[in-house]
């Protein structure tokens, strides 16, 4: 699951302990029991401790190969990985609660800015999504 927080011009990213420098939206696995908005709030709130009044579920699903820096986190027989994608819009830039077992840093940046910074090719693509309307894809390129 997936949680892009942002603001009108402005996209929250979080940067890992590990692996080193990999930036990336609020994410997170499903506990038992419970279903993927329930997964993104409790993610949401551990990772920033921001409230999700107003998260939003974009119907957006990703499957994807499980990288080997995420390996040792899934049993041995599961290789796809199923992403649900949630956007939250606040009002004003907020200093979130990182969790210091898992990321060291955070930074709100553009839109253009999170996209090339962010390490998943899918939370990328939601950063354009979401701000499609104000980007030049091209710029990615430069």
């Amino acid at each position: 699951m997936l949680v892009l927080v942002h603001t009108s011009d402005a996209v929250l990213l979080l940067e890992r302990l590990q692996p080193a420098g990999f930036w990336q939206s609020v994410t997170g696995s499903l506990e038992p029991g419970e279903d993927w908005e329930d997964a993104a709030r409790r993610e949401l709130e551990e990772e920033t401790g921001f409230p999700a009044e107003g998260l939003v579920d974009t119907g957006v699903r990703n499957l994807f190969p499980i990288l080997p820096p995420w390996r040792d986190r899934y049993p041995a027989d599961v290789r796809d990985n199923e992403e649900r994608v949630f956007t939250l819009a606040l009002s004003k830039q907020h200093r979130p609660r990182l969790q210091p077992a898992e990321h060291c840093a955070f930074a709100w940046l553009t839109p253009l800015e999170a996209a090339r910074r962010c390490g998943s090719a899918t939370n990328r693509d939601a950063i354009l999504r979401q701000f499609h309307r104000v980007l030049d894809v091209r710029s990615l390129a430069s």
